[in-house]
C-alpha cells in the first residue's frame, strides 16, 4: 500500500469517526484547534531525514490540516549518549564540531502531535520502509546514523506503546528499547524505541531543513522555502553548528 493511500484511508476513517459522533471537525480545524489538544513530542527516523521531512510534511498536511506557518516536522539528532560542546549536536563538518554520528545519534524527523494522532503518524512512518525487504528506501545509507527508531515520553512505557507496536506487527516489524548509540537496523526489520526525556531531540541545521533528497524530483522551491518561513517564525532556530544562518 502507497503512503497516499494510507493517508486517504486515516482521513476517511477520521471522517467516519467525526460523522458518527455527530461533530463537525474536520482536518483543517485540528490545526486551528491545537491549543486545546494535548500535544507531544516524538521522533521518527529511518535513513535520511530529507525524504522523511517530506513525507511526515504531507502526513501533517493531510491528517492534521496544518499549513505552511503550522508544520512541526523538522529535521534533527536523536538517540545518541553525548552532545558536543555547548550541548550542540552537528552533522558532519570539516571542523569536526559534534558530529552526530561520533555521538552515537540517528537522522530522525521531530515533530509535536496531538496524542490522539501519534497512532495514525506510526503507521504512516512503517509504511515508509520498503514493503518488500522492511528496509529504508535507500539501503546505500548504511550505518548506525541512518537505523530505524522512534522516540516517545517514557519510550516503551509510554501509554499508547502497545497500539505502536501492534502497528508494528502488523507491518512486520519489531521493536526494541534502545539503550543509546545502538547499532544500524538495516536487513533486521527492527526500529529502536527510545525514551525523549532520556534522548531529546537535537534539531538539525537550518540548511537540513526542507531539502530535497536523492530518491525523489527536486520538491521545488516552494517546499524548499518553507525553511526561510520556519526560521523567520521561529519554529526553526540557529544551531551553533556549522551552517548558511
Amino acid at each position: 500500500m502507497s503512503r497516499r493511500s494510507l493517508l486517504s484511508m486515516m482521513l476517511t476513517g477520521l471522517a467516519t469517526t467525526v460523522a458518527v459522533n455527530g461533530g463537525a471537525t474536520t482536518p483543517a480545524s485540528y490545526a486551528a484547534d491545537d491549543s486545546e489538544q494535548k500535544l507531544t513530542n516524538v521522533y521518527f527516523g529511518v535513513g535520511c531525514f530529507w525524504h522523511i521531512q517530506h513525507e511526515f510534511v504531507a502526513a501533517e498536511r493531510e491528517l492534521l490540516g496544518r499549513d505552511d506557518h503550522t508544520l512541526t516536522s523538522k529535521t534533527g539528532y536523536a538517540g545518541g549518549k553525548n552532545v558536543g560542546s555547548e550541548g550542540r549536536v552537528c552533522y558532519h563538518n570539516f571542523s569536526g564540531i559534534a558530529d552526530y554520528g561520533k555521538l552515537g545519534h540517528g537522522e530522525v524527523v521531530g515533530m509535536t502531535l496531538p496524542d490522539a494522532s501519534i497512532v495514525d503518524f506510526s503507521k504512516v512512518y512503517f509504511d515508509l520502509f520498503n514493503p518488500t525487504t522492511k528496509n529504508r528506501v535507500d539501503p546505500q545509507d548504511r550505518g548506525a546514523e541512518y537505523r530505524s527508531l522512534i522516540g516517545l515520553p517514557g519510550g516503551t512505557k509510554h501509554t499508547l506503546y502497545p497500539d505502536i507496536e501492534a502497528a508494528a506487527t502488523e507491518a512486520g516489524f519489531t521493536l526494541r528499547e534502545g539503550s543509546g548509540n545502538d547499532p544500524d537496523t538495516l536487513g533486521k526489520a527492527l526500529v529502536w524505541v527510545y525514551d525523549t526525556a532520556k534522548f531529546p531531540f537535537h534539531q538539525a541545521e537550518v540548511y537540513h531543513q526542507y531539502h530535497d533528497d536523492f530518491q525523489s524530483p527536486a520538491y521545488g522551491k516552494k517546499y524548499n522555502n518553507l525553511a526561510n518561513v520556519a526560521l523567520e517564525e521561529g519554529r526553526i532556530v540557529g544551531t551553533g553548528c556549522p551552517d548558511r544562518v
